[in-house]
């Protein structure tokens, strides 16, 4: 493990986010909130340590290549640092009561979960609660991602990163080198960001929310400025716009980068793109048929609930015009399992991926015709290309771990001091950076009532689920630090 190239990079992580500090800092001195020297001070710890990794860890002579050990480490201590030193405007504010509870937002905002504590948010300063959406923004990408793309000198074996930062099946490589593949990449979503600010901005948001909320739909991570999240707007118009960049961020960046080409096919014959949007429209119209009548009394009013709510689900954004736990066990169950599947692969969404939930059903498929068949030679192929054994097998491990995970954490939750409900709720919401979970942990309250333990864990399952388990699960085995 070539520890210099790793930390050298780490600290340019920190110093991004003490950079970013500044973005806020301005909010504050323009709104006169007294915040300003929070986020100063903050920002300068976090660049002292950053600038001190990035001098003292120089290498010269040295190859800077970087395998894919140096890869897992890197994201998950820059992910980790990240969330650490995100922290310190929450910790030096004097609003949080605890630790927990600022590194618990931190981390929240940087998975792009959208988990939060506050129980009153627009009792907090504008510059608060801009940086928390801004570190969804920052977290949707990829903060390593971001350094690839923004500095050109980290051409250290890129690939690697990429692998782990943008997962799925296969790793689509849109250019010969990951820099220009970051480039390309960011252009998109900072298209996306920009457009969507614009339209909210014309729709009759404040340039404040319209920023932030913005900042938490690209990244389908859901932190909003308002108790009622979007609810509180009552507006059609931005539950609109919302649902469209909800699903656009939710699908695979590399179709968009296509698209700006001219290339509009990469959508019509992706497996995984249609599989998706056709889940969304599905859930959307039981749901509404089943909303109907019992909580609304128009069709149309329940096609507008449960076309915003299926897509903030799917999506994984987590953002709310109602709360669904009250419209009874059939749409809870639905939304529950949707929880599950999540975006995308190469999206800013979390959850299992529909790739992975696709390959899943395309394998039981062939197993069932195999029943039939014995004798028969059959492949799991997907958009005309055949699948491998061996990718199957890791589609297969890691949903597996993937749900006992959940189950153990939601065990041992239940033990702590929540029921069962709230306990798989939770987990499920935080695992797959959803945020808001069925119970007294989500929809339209916080999780400030959770206990430290719960918080810790919670915290756990959202770094487990951005970085897709094995990424942190890798590095409790030895053999994985031996030569």
């Amino acid at each position: 493990m070539r520890w210099k190239v790793t930390l050298r990079l780490v600290g340019i992580v920190i110093c991004l986010v003490g950079i970013a500090q500044l973005l806020p800092a301005i909010v504050s001195w323009y709104y006169q909130d007294d915040m300003l020297g929070v986020f100063l001070v903050s920002g300068l710890l976090a660049l002292i340590p950053g600038i001190m990794l990035v001098l003292f860890c120089q290498t010269k002579n040295a190859d800077p290549a970087m395998n894919h050990k140096q890869g897992i480490v890197l994201v998950v201590l820059g992910w980790f640092c990240a969330s650490l030193f995100g922290s310190l405007p929450f910790v030096l504010s004097g609003l949080f009561p605890h630790f927990t509870d600022c590194f618990f937002e931190s981390v929240s905002g940087f998975t792009t979960t959208g988990a939060s504590v506050l129980s009153d948010v627009e009792s907090f300063p504008p510059s608060i609660l801009f940086w928390r959406s801004l570190t969804q923004w920052l977290g949707g990408m990829g903060i390593i991602l971001l350094s690839l793309a923004v500095l050109p000198f980290l051409s250290v074996g890129g690939m690697q990163l990429y692998k782990t930062e943008v997962p799925g099946h296969t790793s689509d490589r849109l250019r010969p080198r990951l820099r220009d593949t970051a480039k390309f990449l960011w252009v998109t979503y900072l298209s996306l960001t920009a457009a969507e600010v614009i339209l909210l901005f014309l729709g009759g948001m404040s340039l404040f929310d319209s920023c932030c909320h913005t900042f938490s739909t690209v990244s389908t991570g859901g932190f909003s400025t308002k108790n009622g999240s979007i609810k509180a707007f009552s507006s059609l118009y931005v539950e609109i716009i919302i649902i469209v960049f909800m699903y656009l961020a939710a699908v695979n960046f590399a179709l968009h980068f296509r698209l700006f080409r001219g290339k509009i096919s990469g959508y019509i014959y992706n497996s995984e793109f249609r599989f998706f949007t056709y889940a969304i429209l599905m859930v959307c119209l039981i749901i509404s048929l089943f909303i109907w009548g019992d909580v609304f009394g128009s069709y149309l009013q329940a096609i507008r609930y449960s076309l915003f709510q299926t897509v903030s689900v799917m999506t994984t954004s987590g953002f709310v015009t109602g709360d669904y736990g009250l419209w009874g066990t059939f749409p809870l169950i639905v939304l529950l399992l949707c929880m599950l599947c999540g975006g995308m692969a190469g999206s800013t969404s979390g959850g299992l991926k529909f790739v992975r939930v696709l390959l899943l059903g395309k394998q039981a498929s062939r197993e069932l015709k195999m029943l039939v068949h014995p004798r028969a030679v059959l492949h799991v192929k997907m958009d005309q290309k055949r699948i491998s054994d061996d990718v199957l097998k890791g589609v297969c491990g890691f949903v597996l771990l993937y749900l006992g995970l959940i189950f153990v954490f939601t065990m041992v939750l239940s033990v702590v001091d929540l029921d069962v409900l709230t306990a798989l709720g939770s987990v499920v919401a935080c695992s797959g950076n959803i945020g808001p979970g069925p119970g007294c942990g989500g929809l339209m309250s916080s999780y400030a009532n959770f206990s430290l333990l719960g918080k810790w864990l919670l915290t756990l399952c959202m770094f487990l689920g951005r970085l897709e388990i094995y990424t942190v699960i890798i590095l409790l085995f030895p053999e994985f630090w031996k030569q």
